[in-house]
């Protein structure tokens, strides 16, 4: 079975967040929900100013924390290393956002899912392609596209990178994309310090 990852390659990133856009219409996320973000650093002074886009999601940890401390075993790990959220099992106790070293975690309120796009009331319209529907009082983020994946297709957010600074793939396949990328220009996990064994990578 594969063990899915991703490798951002920062040279490559514009922050045209195209990927955010298509994350959130993918997922029928809420206005302010999101599972992935672009970050901006900037370096440098005047004129020699440089400026780099860091996109962040879930790094589905090989050791991941909020797994650990989730009481009602709402979060779990699949076979194929991503890590998911169960709603049907889920307290909201947000035991699981406390515990994320990475932020990476959101909480679904009533609020926040009757205000969709698209006004109040209309999310389930919305969602009508969905086979899930989100549930308030839940916590959530991103799978990697589980449902995308289980079709053999690509995350939404890779697809819709108009650089490919988002690549995808089988970490334990050498000759896939990710993993040549990670051995040939030194890729590195976020916080390594943290121990969490993430399975997301950056180049630079």
């Amino acid at each position: 079975m594969a063990r899915w990852g991703m490798v951002f390659d920062l040279k490559r990133c514009i922050g045209c967040n195209a990927c955010v856009v298509a994350c959130k219409t993918e997922n029928m996320l809420p206005e302010d929900v999101f599972f992935t973000r672009t970050f901006v650093a900037e370096s440098g002074q005047f004129p020699n100013v440089k400026r780099t886009y860091i996109p962040t999601l879930c790094n589905h940890c090989e050791d991941a924390p909020c797994e650990k401390v989730c009481p009602s075993g709402a979060t779990y790990t699949r076979g194929d290393g991503i890590v998911m959220v169960d709603q049907n099992k889920c307290i909201g106790c947000s035991a699981c956002a406390v515990a994320c070293p990475y932020d990476n975690r959101s909480q679904l309120t009533k609020e926040k899912l009757e205000g969709s796009y698209f006004g109040a009331g209309d999310l389930k319209a919305f969602e009508a392609d969905r086979e899930e529907r989100w549930v308030a009082g839940t916590v959530t983020k991103c799978d990697f596209c589980s449902r995308r994946i289980d079709k053999a297709m690509q995350p939404a957010c890779v697809v819709a990178c108009p650089t490919e600074a988002r690549i995808f793939g089988d970490l334990d396949d050498a000759a896939s994309a990710p993993s040549k990328l990670i051995r040939q220009r030194n890729g590195r996990p976020p916080l390594p310090e943290k121990n969490t064994r993430p399975k997301v990578f950056y180049v630079d």
